[in-house]
């Protein structure tokens, strides 16, 4: 076991030295078809707001030589939580952004925040992985070949536990810079990152983070989402934040 624990190490070694041209970026719509997601006092859907910002963040992405983004939803249609993580994998994705407006029973909220998986979550996740061979085989990617001859749990949940712990930080890392580039744009609802077990961010492969870029049910909120010019303002600080994130972590990207 420790043999081949160490291949899997020697392989993460030799596949981070390997050069990436561009940080790919699944840029996630929140919603769709069926699922309007929250509904405005003026009857703004979610799902609108959030495809119009994803669309505006992934032309911004394309702009820039270091990125290539990807939508996971390129129209009005519902898509369920594991496609989007599974278009996110199949685009060989380095990190996953969902796009989200925010609703409360109470209309006074307001301000954006930024939602990382828990560690809690976590550990509930890898066990899940680890009972479905099909997934687990796509998680442990270039280790695959090494282990496929040693169905050994413990080895397994090694492998997967070292991706999601490196998920995680770079989710929590990613979605510190985001929050410090938005507050120029938003009021934040809160300064840190915000744990939760919600699906989208369940991948142990890929860094995740969802934003929730204000309150839809807030009308003044409301009004300022519905507009291009705050919808572009939003989604250039997003991109900013995840320029900067690039930026101080400079081999980021490279282990594709």
């Amino acid at each position: 076991m420790m043999k081949k624990l160490l291949t899997f190490l020697m392989l993460l070694v030799l596949c981070s030295s390997a050069y990436a041209t561009k940080v790919v970026i699944a840029v996630d719509a929140g919603h769709g078809g069926k699922d309007s997601g929250a509904i405005g006092q003026s009857n703004l859907y979610e799902k609108t707001v959030t495809f119009s910002i994803a669309k505006k963040l992934t032309n911004l992405l394309n702009k820039d030589s270091s990125f290539k983004g990807v939508l996971t939803r390129s129209n009005d249609t519902f898509i369920s939580v594991p496609q989007r993580s599974d278009i996110a994998r199949k685009n060989k994705a380095n990190l996953l952004v969902s796009i989200h407006a925010d609703a409360a029973p109470n209309r006074n909220a307001t301000g954006a925040s930024v939602w990382v998986l828990s560690t809690k979550r976590a550990d509930t996740e890898l066990g899940r992985w680890l009972e479905q061979d099909e997934k687990k085989s796509q998680l442990l990617g270039g280790a695959g070949d090494v282990l496929a001859d040693d169905n050994n749990r413990h080895l397994n949940q090694a492998v997967l536990d070292l991706q999601f712990s490196y998920s995680q930080r770079v989710g929590y890392e990613l979605a510190t810079q985001v929050l410090k580039s938005i507050k120029s744009v938003i009021n934040l609802h809160k300064n840190l990152p915000e744990h939760a077990s919600l699906g989208v961010l369940r991948s142990p492969d890929i860094p995740s983070i969802l934003i929730e870029v204000g309150f839809i049910s807030n009308q003044e909120e409301e009004r300022l989402l519905s507009s291009n010019t705050h919808q572009d303002k939003i989604a250039k600080a997003i991109y900013q934040g995840i320029k900067n994130y690039v930026k101080q972590n400079p081999k980021f990207g490279e282990q594709h």
